[in-house]
């Protein structure tokens, strides 16, 4: 395992940058998931760290060495793509080996470290299959195990669940999860599913147009986004978003309902809350009631898409067995221990 540093690292095609001025450190067995919407330069960043995209300016440190200007092999990281680009005519013995035996190792060190991915991945009995015989899942653990078999300082992928089913993506991100914790090497993960990151990741970066918008574990991005965007990328469904007038300890809604909070500055703000902060309740604990137009039931949970009277939109959160119906008077309150404040630049302020 190995510590990985970016330090200032920018990189643009032509006239448009994609990466501008990250600095970033992974930690040695540390599990780091690169998240945000597409174009937001996630796998561009995964990229140059491997070397299959220059680096403009800046530096790259991999297990304390300067690697910006090494060659892809040279940086003792090993990748995993979103395309398995197994070799169909090859065992996955084979291609698990082919590109040890590649570099000439020895035949006894390759059988070694083949044998041992095998067992890490559980794939012992599908060593002598060929890739048509595997299921999609197990092809993505072949490609992990010809990952595995280099024994590099630093694991890299690239969205690998993208081509699997939703059940698929569910058992392999478990899988995943249980090979980092066997293994404790270092990762670093690339994906726009937030629900990969907020399961695997010790820490998750967000990025956003070129940029990293927050740094932080799974709950701090999460319960303490730092950005409007990352406050709303954040979460499904996402967080509410109310335009509000601060005064003194309250912000006051559109149609003049009064939220109270404990510090906040004066003037325009925009209010977050997330769904399950916003609770069904009876008529004389509500705090603003809106009108039922979408119900979703979850099972587990009932989701309210209702309409404010001021015309904001909100999702509230009631019990699965809830009776709201579509054109129902909704009563809510707000759980104060869970609001956020916006400025006008999407910078969060202290709230409640």
């Amino acid at each position: 395992m190995a510590e990985i540093t970016l330090d200032t690292v920018s990189k643009s095609f032509g006239a448009v940058k994609v990466i501008d001025d990250i600095s970033l450190t992974v930690a040695a067995g540390e599990f780091v998931v690169f998240l945000g919407p597409s174009g937001s330069g996630k796998s561009t960043l995964l990229r140059m760290i491997a070397g299959l995209e220059t680096i403009d300016s800046g530096r790259l440190e991999i297990g304390g060495r300067e690697s910006q200007n090494l060659a892809p092999g040279q940086r003792n990281v090993a990748m995993v793509f979103q395309n398995y680009a197994l070799y169909p005519h090859m065992s996955v013995r084979e291609n698990m080996a082919f590109g040890l035996r590649n570099i000439r190792m020895a035949p006894d060190e390759i059988t070694r470290r083949v044998e041992e991915a095998a067992r890490i991945l559980e794939m012992d009995a599908l060593l002598d299959r060929r890739p048509a015989q595997l299921s999609g899942g197990q092809r993505q653990r072949v490609a992990i195990g010809r990952a595995i078999v280099k024994e590099p300082a630093a694991f890299l992928f690239d969205e690998p669940l993208s081509n699997l089913d939703a059940a698929l993506r569910v058992r392999t991100r478990v899988e995943l999860a249980e090979l980092h914790q066997r293994m404790q090497s270092t990762m670093i993960y690339v994906t726009h599913d937030q629900t990969e990151a907020m399961t695997m990741a010790d820490r998750i970066v967000v990025l956003n147009d070129c940029r990293i918008e927050q740094i932080g574990t799974p709950m701090e991005v999460y319960t303490a986004p730092a950005t409007r965007f990352v406050a709303g990328f954040i979460g499904s469904p996402a967080m509410n978003f109310l335009p509000v007038q601060i005064e003194g300890s309250a912000a006051v809604l559109a149609d003049g309902a009064r939220v109270p909070l404990t510090v906040a500055p004066e003037g325009a703000a925009e209010l977050g809350i997330r769904p399950e902060a916003v609770q069904v309740v009876g008529p004389d604990e509500a705090v603003v009631t809106g009108e039922a137009r979408v119900v979703e039931h979850l099972g587990d949970r009932t989701l309210i898409y209702a309409v404010l009277p001021g015309g904001a939109e909100i999702i509230a959160q009631d019990g699965g067995r809830s009776t709201v119906a579509p054109g129902d008077a909704v009563p809510l309150r707000f759980d104060t221990s869970q609001l956020h404040l916006f400025d006008a630049a999407g910078r969060a302020l202290p709230a409640a």
